[in-house]
């Protein structure tokens, strides 16, 4: 009997979902904070350096100088910056949404240390003399902008006029704004038409006042600004910017409206995919991967978190992982199924099955993307957050939320005689009892062997390895701006853009260009890599130009020998310490026999990455470090799929007792679990596709590296990894004579294992 009330029940949990995510989802996006590659703005990393020698930079000027930048945001108006202290006295400032980042740059970095000196520059009053708060923009007697400040002794300042006057007639008292010793004079400013000193006004009379008037050409948000950061306090320290990145707000708006395009069209793509494939289990899966989405949103709402392009990218590959479990689920109810259970029992058989299998793939593909967290920057951190989220927010839709859901369909009876609503013939269906003996389900794939050419793929990789070294030896790495230091400028237009122009502006700017690359399809963006490291005044002349030019402002990447130097570190620390964890996790869930080949194979999927960017020299950047250790993490969530099926089919085995057999073992698990591997592979390569012809141009190389790596790793799975077990695990044979897969004389539990 049909039990209505579960389907009923299915359909409420569907239209509360759609009705919550919908009349929901606008709110709690705008709620949402867009990193500055997604609305404009720009990032720095300053170094910290003593203001006066001899100063010592501990936490507590750490904290004070972070302080003092937070006070100077607030001038800005900006909402929501962020402000982090990181290891080797560094500070990073990064400010969305900016309108202008010129502007903003130069009150961030100006020291902000007034001081009055005479015409030998000799410090007469500073920033100590100041009564705390007290400037303030005024007017003049002409009704000009001027900067109010009072003294906290208005004697001293008579005393200091009294000076200047008798200095006469060199009576000017000139008046500072970082002041630098050994570089600053003015003498040398003097005669400059637009001198690097506020004002220089003639002392005529001695002048016994508390409050002085600072007049400089102001106009009135000019005269603002400088009383709020002279209120805001001078820097303890001297700031020196090694790192810096600026966006522009179209490019942004750009790089949003694409990536969301791209993500939508390849989500849609996999729907439709599951829904075809999968029948009744593919709606479901519908239904809890638009769960998923919409918690992904609701986790970064709640977590006030920065989401970022290659963020988007993370949440939108997490489709593809909450895809994979929920294929690989199907998968084995769809064998149960064909095995001659029931649908109830199909469905339950299969779940217990997979959940293993999913919690290992998905565990080991979490260690990739925490690893990229501790020791990724900026794009890179924001990227591993999101994949963190999404591998949480999958396990929790794909397994428990799937469940739920078919749970009411499967027991409510209507499916009892239904196997075709799984995408399952009925002719495809066997006798259990068939399965009680040494027999596995047939596949499609059963004429194929993979361990015997086993040694022919080996050589065709160890060939494309060879090839990929000699590539480095010969042609290196094309690094980008990020390991190798210098700047990348990427200038766009509403109009066709020509090389020669281009050359020709940089020239006019002193530029000299390692290259000149046109980007886009109707040739209206370049970009532009250089060996020089421009300052915030040079970004700022650059922008001025280019604005002015191209109607648009262009964007500024910057990166200092050190910090080159530092990521590449880092990037080769974070991929060793996750093939290592990798490796210890594998060898106490599987053995080392199965943890060797994996990391042998994750690996090989990523040297396949680095020869392909070797060879044709297509630009290594920070976001290819992302994309390589997130291979990492889909290679070994696919070698693990195989050797937990490997594993299970040995339990059932029992005894092996030659080379023949545990081949056998290892070509059925392959056939078993190609079907799913396949899809997978699929589902995420319509995404990633997607990425590479209609989201942003910024993140076309990480997507390319995810593409080879998604090929390569199902590649390495099947034709390396699993053979190569079959070979390491027939030397235990070969030595021990019989494999038994089960511990005998086990009071508490009969659970084989390998």
């Amino acid at each position: 009997m049909v039990k209505r009330s579960r389907i009923v029940a299915f359909l409420l949990i569907v239209l509360v979902l759609g009705g919550t995510m919908l009349g929901t989802t606008e709110n709690v996006m705008k709620n949402i904070k867009l990193g500055l590659d997604l609305q404009g703005g720009f990032e720095v990393l300053y170094k910290v350096e003593p203001l006066k020698e001899g100063q010592k930079i501990d936490n507590d000027t750490m904290s004070a100088t972070a302080s003092a930048l937070d006070r100077r945001i607030n001038v800005l108006g900006v909402s929501e910056p962020s402000i982090s202290i990181e290891d080797d006295n560094r500070i990073r400032v990064q400010l969305a949404g900016v309108a202008d980042q010129e502007n903003a740059r130069e009150i961030l970095s100006t020291s902000a240390n007034l001081t009055f000196r005479d015409v030998n520059d000799k410090i007469m009053l500073d920033g100590s003399d100041l009564e705390e708060g007290g400037a303030s923009q005024s007017y003049d007697e002409t009704n000009q902008p001027v900067v109010s400040v009072k003294l906290k002794d208005g004697k001293k300042f008579g005393e200091v006029t009294k000076e200047i006057l008798a200095m006469a007639p060199n009576n000017q008292l000139v008046i500072w704004l970082d002041f630098e010793e050994g570089k600053d004079s003015y003498e040398a400013e003097v005669a400059k038409e637009n001198p690097k000193f506020i004002s220089a006004p003639n002392v005529n009379y001695q002048i016994n006042s508390d409050e002085v008037m600072i007049s400089g050409n102001f106009t009135v948000e000019e005269a603002k600004e400088l009383a709020s950061v002279l209120n805001a306090g001078a820097l303890p320290v001297q700031l020196e910017e090694i790192y810096s990145t600026s966006v522009g707000a179209s490019f942004g708006e750009e790089a949003l409206n694409s990536t969301l395009f791209a993500g939508m069209i390849g989500i849609l793509a996999i729907f439709l995919f599951m829904i075809l494939y999968y029948r009744l289990p593919g709606v479901v899966a519908v239904v809890t991967l638009s769960a998923y989405v919409y918690l992904i949103i609701l986790v970064y709402d709640w977590m006030n978190a920065v989401l970022t392009l290659p963020g988007i990218a993370a949440l939108i590959l997490g489709v593809g992982m909450a895809v994979d479990a929920n294929i690989i689920t199907n998968e084995r109810i769809r064998d149960e199924i064909k095995k001659g259970r029931t649908i109830k029992a199909a469905f339950k058989e299969g779940n217990k099955n997979s959940l293993s299998t999913i919690f290992d793939a998905n565990l080991t593909t979490l260690l990739a993307a925490a690893v990229l967290f501790i020791y990724g920057t900026s794009s890179v951190k924001g990227f591993a957050t999101s994949l963190i989220v999404s591998i949480l927010v999958s396990f929790i839709t794909a397994v428990y939320g799937t469940r739920l859901i078919m749970g009411l369909w499967v027991n409510s009876n209507l499916l009892d005689t239904r196997p075709g609503w799984f995408g399952v013939k009925k002719k495809d269906i066997h006798d259990l009892d068939e399965f009680k003996k040494d027999k596995y389900l047939p596949t499609r794939f059963d004429k194929w062997d993979f361990v015997k050419p086993a040694k022919k793929f080996f050589i065709f990789s160890i060939v494309l390895t060879l090839i990929g070294i000699g590539s480095l030896f010969v042609r290196s790495m094309n690094l980008g701006i990020d390991f190798s230091s210098g700047s990348r400028i990427q200038i766009t237009s509403d109009e066709k853009i020509s090389v020669d122009e281009i050359n020709s502006d940089l020239e006019k700017n002193g530029i000299v260009a390692q290259d000149v690359v046109l980007t886009g399809n109707e040739d209206k963006s370049v970009v532009v890599r250089t060996k020089q490291v421009f300052n915030k005044d040079e970004i700022a002349e650059l922008g001025t130009y280019f604005e002015e030019k191209y109607a648009h402002n262009p964007n500024v990447n910057t990166v200092s020998p050190t910090i080159g130097k530092e990521l590449a570190k880092n990037a080769l620390i974070a991929t060793a310490i996750a093939s290592i964890g990798i490796v210890i996790y594998a060898s106490i869930r599987f053995e080392w026999r199965m943890a060797l080949p994996s990391v042998l194979a994750l690996l090989h999927d990523a040297f396949m990455i680095i020869t392909i960017f070797s060879l044709f020299q297509i630009e290594v950047d920070l976001t290819f470090i992302a994309a390589v250790l997130t291979i990492i993490g889909y290679s070994i969530n696919d070698t693990i799929v195989t050797f937990d099926r490997i594993r299970e089919n040995m339990r059932l085995k029992k005894r092996i007792k030659t080379q023949a057999e545990l081949n056998e073992i290892v070509n059925i698990s392959i056939r078993q679990t190609l079907v799913r591997s396949f899809n997978t592979v699929i589902t995420v390569l319509v995404v990633v596709i997607a990425m590479m012809i209609f989201g942003s141009e910024s993140i076309w190389n990480f997507n390319l590296a995810l593409l080879i790596g998604l090929i390569t790793g199902m590649y390495s799975s099947v034709l390396i990894a699993s053979p190569l077990y079959a070979i390491l695990k027939g030397r235990e044979l070969k030595k021990k004579g019989t494999l038994k897969t089960y511990k005998e004389k086990r009071a508490s539990s009969d659970q084989p294992q390998v």
